[in-house]
């Protein structure tokens, strides 16, 4: 999983897998991205430090049950 921030246009994105993708807005400001078979690839969050609480919560990301191998 990859996580990115654009401080340009304030979106974040995770990204679960690298492939072609379509998009579908799930909400104002909020898009999925879906492989060919229909899985979830990814999210794109816009306004994304308005929506988590300023630019220092998008700074620090913590990543929590991750184990390892």
């Amino acid at each position: 999983m990859k996580l990115r921030y654009d401080p340009e246009v304030d979106a974040l994105s995770l990204v679960f897998r690298e492939t072609t993708v379509t998009t579908k807005p799930l909400a104002e400001g909020i898009a999925a991205d879906y492989d060919a078979e229909g899985r979830l690839a990814g999210l794109e969050i816009l306004d994304a430090q308005k929506r988590f609480g300023g630019k220092e919560k998008i700074e620090r990301v913590e990543l929590e049950g991750i184990r390892a191998g």
